[in-house]
């Protein structure tokens, strides 16, 4: 299971700089969250992402940061949560939370995911009742930060990247 996370976390990396390099098309926008879907040389790529609400601190420089849910049928990759804070992590050091429910997540470089399918689960379904979620992390140097997600409109901007993707 961790070696295929791993796999997982390379794949990404690739997706990520050549997949959203090119144009993922939106297939809808739902409050805070949006939904796209990506056509690559492994298939058809789904996914919901958003962009903080508030971010913290502003002393430092930092890339963007998003939190995504992504469906990738052809590698039977479903609710996979992952999320990048504009920068790279200090090793376990990425926590999201809301209300009394706090999830680690495991980060190599600039992202960051849960660890394993019964994690992702339980945090969607969190992500599905809340309002709000935090994430806090800590960059390569030690420093803290934070950045605030509404979760308005993500059960739909889910529903239509997993059907998407069916």
């Amino acid at each position: 299971m961790f070696f295929n996370r791993i796999l997982i976390i390379l794949s990404i990396t690739l997706f990520a700089t050549n997949a959203f390099a090119g144009t993922p098309r939106s297939i809808g926008k739902y409050k805070n969250w949006e939904s796209f879907v990506a056509e690559t040389d492994k298939g058809k790529i789904c996914f919901a992402q958003t962009v903080p609400t508030k971010r913290a601190p502003s002393s430092i420089e930092r890339g963007k940061s998003k939190l995504f849910v992504t469906f990738r049928p052809s590698e039977n990759i479903k609710n996979e949560v992952s999320l990048t804070s504009g920068h790279d992590y200090k090793t376990s050091t990425v926590t999201a939370s809301s209300g009394k429910k706090r999830y680690s997540f495991f980060s190599q470089k600039n992202f960051a995911w849960l660890l394993d399918d019964q994690e992702e689960k339980n945090f969607i379904k969190l992500m599905k009742r809340a309002t709000n979620l935090i994430i806090k992390a800590r960059t390569t140097k030690g420093a803290e930060t934070t950045d605030h997600y509404s979760m308005m409109g993500f059960t739909k901007a889910y529903n239509a990247a997993q059907k998407s993707c069916r």
